[in-house]
């Protein structure tokens, strides 16, 4: 499976959110943990467009104070890239929409880390500190245990 660019970027899936659709290669029936850690990762899309406006800049905040720190390192793929691409496009045009898109794939990939079983992984690069950060942020914010998807 390719993202949209042009030369196509390998993917393990995609999510359509207005369809309430998610893709998922099918290759990661070979491999259970990590089809556990994608599927979750792709559900909390869905989770990401549900919260209110306060509760994604709440996270923004969060993800905003490791930038200012220059924490390295992220909990996936999808984050990390993100986060290099801003590191070198920092005058872009579409800086904007590249930061909401690199802090969702954020908040994604940490829902991943800590709810789908696996605890470690190559792609889990973030420092233990910002780590306990992000998970305390989500204990805090789904408290009641009510996750809405």
């Amino acid at each position: 499976m390719y993202s949209g660019k042009d030369y196509g970027q390998p993917v393990h899936a995609a999510t359509f959110i207005r369809k309430r659709r998610i893709i998922l290669d099918q290759e990661l029936e070979r491999r259970p943990r990590e089809l556990d850690r994608i599927v979750v990762h792709e559900l909390f899309h869905f989770v990401w467009v549900r919260m209110s406006n306060g509760a994604r800049r709440s996270y923004e905040t969060l993800v905003r104070r490791e930038w200012k720190d220059h924490a390295r390192g992220e909990l996936g793929w999808s984050a990390e890239s993100r986060k290099l691409a801003l590191r070198r496009n920092a005058r872009s045009m579409n800086r904007r929409n590249r930061w909401r898109e690199y802090v969702c794939e954020s908040f994604c990939d940490t829902a991943a880390s800590l709810f789908s079983g696996v605890r470690r992984h190559p792609e889990f690069t973030l420092s233990a500190r910002c780590r306990k950060r992000r998970a305390s942020w989500f204990r805090d914010m789904f408290r009641a245990g009510e996750i809405p998807i």
